[in-house]
Parts: C-alpha cells; structure tokens; sequence
C-alpha cells in the first residue's frame, strides 16, 4: 500500500512538474497527453494518460525511457496501435539485425497528430533506437586487427546486398544465403568443441521471452559514464553501443550489472528496446 502511495505521489509530480508535455486529439475526439521529466540526462519517466469532459487528466500507464542520440536505422518503418492502451509498437526490417526489429514508441503524440494530416505519417522517417537493461554482463573484447574489421565489414556489405535481392523474390540469393549460413553454422559448431562460444561471436541481436520488444544482445562498448538518479540516488551506466553494426544508446543499473564496462568491452544482457521515430515533416 505505501509503495502505490508513492507511485501516486510520483506520477503526479511528473504531470504537475513536467519537463516536457504534448496534447493531441486522437481518432475518437478524446484529447491524449504525456508529461514526462527526467531523472537523469535523457532518462526519466513518461506519463500517458486522456482528459476528459471536465478536463480533469486521469493516467493511463506510464513508462521509463531512455532517450537516443543517435540514428540508427533509415531503413522503412511500420507502426500499430496496442489492443489494451493508447500506446504504439514500431516494426522496423532491419538487414542488419536478420530478424524484424520491433521497438516500443516513446514519441507516439507526433505519429497520432500526422496520422491524422497525411497517409504516410512515416514517410522518409529514420529511427534512433535506445535499450532499458536489467540484467547484463561485461565481456572482454575478440581481438581484431585491420585486415580483419576490413574483412567483416565487406563480408557484411555483401549479405545485406543478398538480403535485400531476396525479399524482391531473387531466388538465387535466396540459396547463397542459406548456403551462408549453413556454412557458418558448420563452423562454428566444429570450433565449439574446442573453442568458448564468446570468442567466437562479436555481437548478437535477437528475440527474447514472449515479448515482441525484447531482445538478447551482445554488442561492443564505445561510449560509457555512470550517471546519478536525482530521486533515488542510484547509479546508472548509460552506454553507447554497437551491435550488428547498429548502434544506440543503452542504461542499466549499476547493481544489476556484472564487470566493469569500458570502451571496446562489450555487453551481454537482454534488453527492452525503445525507438524515436524521426519524422519528416516536409
């Protein structure tokens, strides 16, 4: 009972105290709201909620959120609306990742309000993605000298092309990537019995538990520092990282994190990924 008390006191100093709010109307003439505030740089939680005829505002559900800096895909965008809430999921066929990529939308006010003025809301659009950890851990890096990244960045360069050739039908590229990729698995699982699986693989991207917006990651660290939480004191390590040649922004709680993480470390955890769409307003 105290700890709803508290979560009241919270979500109602986030509407009151806001850092940022927006308004729309959506497709039922109902005015929907979010208030957020942060925390600690670009962290902080969003309150979503409707107004009503007497303009009194009741909350809806609220969410933490980690808010990108960086573009991470300009690849074509797809966005549906939850069953049980005003809320919107983003669906991204991102080449590099192998899998759809499926992120929760921070920013779902800007994508109600130009549904509502053009057909193709998401045309042109790039998206930032971002990643909330609650359990991870640090890895040492896989050696690799120049004429190996070199190696790895055309061997990627030409599997996004067969990717790309495939879903427009190419039947040939169809068979060189199944090829690929029995292939791989053969050597690996040879490799295995006499090599860890982590000195095998640099970085990894994919579906974790029942939920759509979850993955299992391992990706390699370029940024890092350890940010406070203003209301409960905590430490937080917010990281810029690189996986699949994609790179965001995560944050995981000092405590739930296992190793120390540096710059050319890498991290392996499951994560909830968010997405900022970047819309084109042109």
């Amino acid at each position: 009972m105290q700890d709803r008390r508290k979560l009241r006191r919270l979500i109602n100093g986030i509407v009151v105290d806001s850092d940022r709010r927006e308004y729309t109307t959506n497709e039922e003439d109902i005015i929907v709201a979010e208030f957020s505030k942060d925390f600690a740089e670009n962290m902080g939680i969003a309150v979503c909620g409707e107004f009503d005829e007497e303009d009194k505002f009741s909350y809806e559900y609220y969410f933490p959120y980690l808010r990108p800096t960086n573009v991470t895909s300009t690849e074509e965008l797809c966005v549906e609306r939850h069953g049980s809430q005003e809320s919107y999921v983003g669906i991204c066929d991102e080449t590099r990742v192998g899998v759809s990529l499926i992120f929760y939308v921070q920013n779902m006010i800007p994508y109600i309000k130009l549904k509502e003025i053009t057909k193709y809301p998401l045309k042109n659009a790039s998206l930032s993605l971002s990643a909330l950890s609650l359990n991870g851990t640090i890895l040492m890096p896989i050696y690799k000298n120049e004429m190996v990244t070199a190696n790895i960045a055309r061997d990627t360069q030409k599997r996004n092309i067969l990717i790309n050739a495939a879903r427009n039908g190419d039947a040939e590229a169809m068979e060189a990537l199944a090829l690929k990729d029995m292939d791989i698995y053969t050597n690996i699982s040879r490799k295995m019995l006499k090599e860890d699986i982590y000195s095998l693989v640099d970085t990894f991207f994919m579906p974790y538990g029942v939920e759509c917006d979850h993955f299992a990651i391992m990706a390699e660290i370029l940024e890092c520092e350890l940010v406070r939480n203003r209301i409960t004191d905590e430490e937080i390590y917010k990281m810029t990282v690189n996986c699949n040649d994609m790179v965001f922004d995560l944050c995981i709680n000092k405590q739930d994190l296992l190793g120390e993480p540096e710059v050319g470390r890498r991290f392996k955890g499951s994560i909830w990924v968010q997405g900022y769409i970047n819309y084109n307003h042109n």
